[in-house]
């Protein structure tokens, strides 16, 4: 089974620019987007509903053109939930949650700590109920499969200039430290699992600076697993030259 993930910065952008058409080559069994900037009904129908795909959408309640993830999935899941029912942390559209039998996915395009105090504390707070939120469903016997856009760089190996954004929100300390929490409550980072050493591996580039024709990145986006399902993962990549985006594709293959 093979998941894609990926920071779109607008659905629509890229099916214009014929990028949406592209990815579904790939063939994903399941294709997780984030900031699609979009409400369900104003997609076209090959958004809507691709042949051979269920389809799933949530957007932002408070401003339009903005957050929204979505999936689209060859496996029709047993339940899909929007958000972790938590009204304050629900409204901006940042949380998909599919239940399969062996699985619970969970496609999150979490918030970006700029803009001031009062937006990285929203994200310090989202993270926070976002872990207690995936361990509840763990003590439910889940398994656990997190991807998206976590808009923070773990570890100085994670972006290319370490030591300039000590300063900046995506590499800031307390930022940092949730994706430790995170490690330490057994979530595995499966691309730095695979591969602990490879430097110049990073999934969003500024686009203002043309930062990607030089690869001066960030690694923000991932996939977490909860260890049980370690034995099943195949595979691990970064579609680094795929474009449409200020982010990239990342993919996950399991057994």
């Amino acid at each position: 089974m093979k998941l894609i993930s990926w920071n779109v910065n607008g659905l629509r952008a890229i099916h214009k620019k014929g990028n949406f058409g592209e990815i579904l080559k790939a063939n994903p069994d399941i294709l997780c987007l984030q900031e699609t900037k979009v409400e369900e009904q104003q997609l076209d129908p090959e958004l809507r509903n691709p042949d051979g795909y269920f389809s799933y959408f949530t957007h932002s309640k408070m401003r339009k053109g903005y957050s929204g993830v979505a999936v689209y999935t060859k496996i029709k899941p047993e339940k899909v939930e929007e958000g972790m029912g938590l009204s304050d942390m629900d409204q901006e559209g940042r949380l998909l949650v599919l239940y399969y039998p062996d699985f619970v996915l969970l496609n999150g395009y979490f918030p970006n700590g700029g803009g001031g105090p009062e937006r990285l504390k929203y994200k310090l707070d989202f993270y926070d109920a976002f872990l207690k939120f995936i361990e509840k469903l763990r003590k439910q016997g889940k398994k656990i499969i997190i991807c998206g856009d976590i808009n923070t760089a773990h570890e100085a190996i994670d972006l290319a200039r370490p030591k300039e954004n000590e300063k900046n929100t995506g590499f800031l300390p307390e930022e940092r430290a949730w994706i430790d929490e995170l490690i330490n409550h057994g979530y595995i980072d499966i691309f730095r699992h695979l591969h602990p050493h490879t430097r110049d591996a990073y999934t969003f580039w500024d686009s203002k600076t043309r930062a990607r024709d030089r690869n001066v990145g960030w690694r923000l986006d991932y996939f977490f697993i909860s260890p049980d399902l370690l034995p099943r993962v195949k595979n691990t990549s970064l579609m680094s030259s795929f474009p449409g985006s200020d982010h990239c594709p990342i993919v996950l293959e399991v057994k």
